[in-house]
């Protein structure tokens, strides 16, 4: 049962052995993380001063108490996820990757690029086998071959140089405490090790994660990682080059290469890795100012799609949950999903028509595209301005990743949103110095060509694969801060994050509210449904309208805060994981 407190309405398939000139839908896919219950949370939580939200408790304590020392919203940031390494390690870690959006608290708003690269040795048949077809994802994706660059380090330590207030070695010190104490197991991380079927296959993974006779190691247990500590302690010191350099290098390599299905990161590759600064994607809605990342994430494209093809129809006459508030969003969903699988791609090396896919008059376009009583059925890509439809080929990469969501605000009104991720749950399934290594190499296609034309999203040495990783900031008519939201969740993060947008600027509903809606949307397949969140009644409503529908697990992880118009904040932590909010 879900309760919501609406302020207007109280109310692997994958790849597996597919032909090369057939692919799989993304609502073939199973969930990026198993759903591990529900928490019945029905009010927003306040605070005065400053905010945090985190998936885990103990991240967002440390958050918290980083803002109170005088840290700024990064610090708070960095602090959290150095512990969500460590007590949430299936969805992100010291071995992944993230996108971070910054706002200074006055007018200026950046974006930062912490995408894993492809090692120099990559090429674009990866994961095509002998026979010529795309490996099953379930080989592919505990491997070496999976293993990418690692950035959320180096994008971190960047984006504190420019926005850090205290020390970079201090926001190590409760991850590095709660690594040599320990930390209990949690019933979620608990719940997803018994469910995982490939991380005992590493020795280093196998002694921490499971007791000798194979059982996962039960709920309220003590886990105590020195090698984590002593990994953070040499990036304390050295920044970067104690994570890029040296003998924690040195081991990932290692690891990676004598892998049973051996990869081909280098020293070299870990060396020359550096994040990178892009220009954020803002687009208007009503009267706010949305903006989110830019390539090579899909998510800033998708959800301002989303919300441009959306704003001629008044969603706030319609309850949420409709069987016409969804019909609508599900069909814009299609259009969007059929425009990110053909265009979006890393722009260092895809000339990627943001701008055009963006442009109020082809949103206008797409929009009419929509029809309130009938649904499309599979959508074609649009032609943007500046491209043809026919230069690349439709891609449809698995892009499963364990992932999480992080947002804070500081006293001085700075905030940072920030989606971090090892991808699949668990990652790679290789585990060094304490953290696992990611598989972001099957975010590209596994299908270098596709149509007769090349993929956007295919395999090349340096280039960072796709995501669907959505930090967003909304900014007011003067350029303030006014919200932050994100979330994990696979492609399906874009539904999640432009669904809580509408609950909070639509609907107009309080944070905790707009994380507890129900999910609901289109992946340009069927109309999927979350699972026992009461929506079977529109199953037959939206059947009649023409959709194929599909009961499934959506495991968001919805992490917002609301900046109060008389002072203070708002925040709101996705029910369906252990998030919690914490400030002062």
């Amino acid at each position: 049962m879900l309760t919501l407190s609406f302020r207007h309405w109280a109310s692997a398939a994958l790849l597996a052995g597919g032909l090369l000139g057939s692919l799989p839908t993304l609502a073939d896919q199973p969930p990026p993380e198993a759903a591990s219950g529900f928490a019945r949370i029905t009010a927003p939580t306040a605070f005065d001063h400053a905010m945090i939200v985190t998936a885990n408790p103990l991240a967002s304590d440390a958050g918290a108490a980083i803002l109170r020392q005088g840290g700024s919203a990064v610090d708070a940031l960095i602090a959290a996820q150095w512990v969500l390494g460590l007590t949430e390690p299936q969805s992100s870690g010291l071995g992944g990757g993230g996108f971070l959006l910054t706002h200074d608290g006055k007018r200026t708003l950046q974006s930062w690029d912490g995408r894993e690269t492809a090692p120099a040795a990559a090429r674009g048949e990866r994961f095509i086998g002998t026979d010529g077809k795309p490996l099953p994802f379930s080989q592919a994706v505990a491997s070496g071959k999976a293993v990418g660059v690692p950035g959320l380090v180096a994008m971190l330590y960047a984006a504190h140089q420019q926005h850090g207030k205290l020390p970079w070695a201090a926001l190590a010190q409760p991850a590095i405490q709660l690594a040599e104490q320990g930390f209990a197991v949690s019933p979620r991380l608990y719940t997803l090790l018994v469910q995982e079927t490939r991380l005992q296959a590493d020795a280093n993974a196998r002694r921490y994660f499971f007791s000798e006779d194979g059982r996962p190691r039960p709920v309220g247990s003590l886990l105590r990682n020195p090698d984590y500590a002593d990994t953070l302690r040499r990036i304390a010191r050295r920044g970067p080059a104690g994570f890029y350099q040296g003998p924690v290098a040195a081991d990932m390599v290692r690891a990676v290469q004598n892998h049973p299905t051996p990869g081909d990161l280098t020293l070299a590759d870990l060396a020359s890795y550096r994040p990178k600064q892009r220009a954020p994607l803002c687009g208007p809605y009503r009267q706010w100012q949305v903006c989110g990342m830019g390539a090579p994430s899909s998510g800033g494209v998708a959800v301002l799609q989303l919300l441009g093809m959306l704003a001629r129809f008044q969603l706030n006459t319609l309850p949420p949950t409709s069987a016409d508030a969804v019909h609508l969003y599900s069909e814009a969903g299609r259009l969007a999903f059929a425009d990110r699988e053909r265009y979006l791609a890393d722009p260092d090396f895809v000339a990627v028509p943001q701008a055009g896919l963006i442009a109020p008059d082809y949103l206008a376009a797409r929009s009419q595209l929509i029809d309130p009583q009938r649904s499309h059925g599979p959508a074609r890509a649009g032609e943007p301005a500046g491209v043809k439809l026919s230069a690349w080929g439709r891609d449809a990469a698995p892009e499963l990743p364990s992932t999480t969501h992080l947002v804070a605000f500081d006293r001085d009104g700075r905030a940072a949103s920030m989606t971090s991720s090892v991808e699949d749950a668990f990652g790679s399934r290789i585990m060094v110095r304490g953290f696992l290594l990611n598989n972001q190499m099957t975010d590209f296609s596994f299908l270098p060509e596709q149509d007769g034309a090349p993929v956007a999203n295919r395999i090349q040495p340096g280039k960072r694969p796709r995501s669907a990783m959505s930090p967003t900031l909304v900014l007011d008519q003067q350029g303030q801060v006014q919200m932050a939201v994100g979330s994990p969740g696979g492609s399906l993060i874009i539904h999640y994050v432009a669904q809580a947008l509408l609950g909070l600027l639509e609907w107009r509903l309080d944070p905790q509210a707009a994380a507890n809606l129900p999910h609901y949307g289109s992946r340009n397949g069927p109309t999927e449904l979350e699972a026992d969140q009461q929506l079977e009644r529109l199953i037959e409503p939206l059947r009649q309208r023409g959709h194929e529908v599909k009961l499934t697990p959506m495991t968001s992880g919805l992490s917002i805060i609301v900046r109060q118009p008389q002072g203070g904040y708002l925040g709101g932590a996705d029910p369906r994981r252990e998030g919690k909010v914490s400030g002062f």
